[in-house]
């Protein structure tokens, strides 16, 4: 896993398109980072976050379409 020391200050954090819009149990994703994918509880928004690998990240959300 990456280092949180990416800075998200002006991020634009999007939620799945699966998501029922109303702030529910959900992950948000920040797309436009070169190998890495910013993950974090849509819940807690000004928590903190996690930076997942992209080729893992790849490899989590196709088992899930599996």
């Amino acid at each position: 896993m990456a280092s949180n020391k990416t800075d998200l200050t002006d991020a634009v954090w999007r939620s799945s398109s699966y998501s029922n819009g109303d702030g529910g149990n959900c992950v948000e994703v920040v797309d436009g980072h070169t190998g890495i994918v910013p993950v974090r509880d849509s819940k807690v928004p000004n928590g903190s976050f996690l930076t997942i690998a992209a080729p893992a990240w790849a490899s989590f959300v196709n088992s899930l379409k599996d």
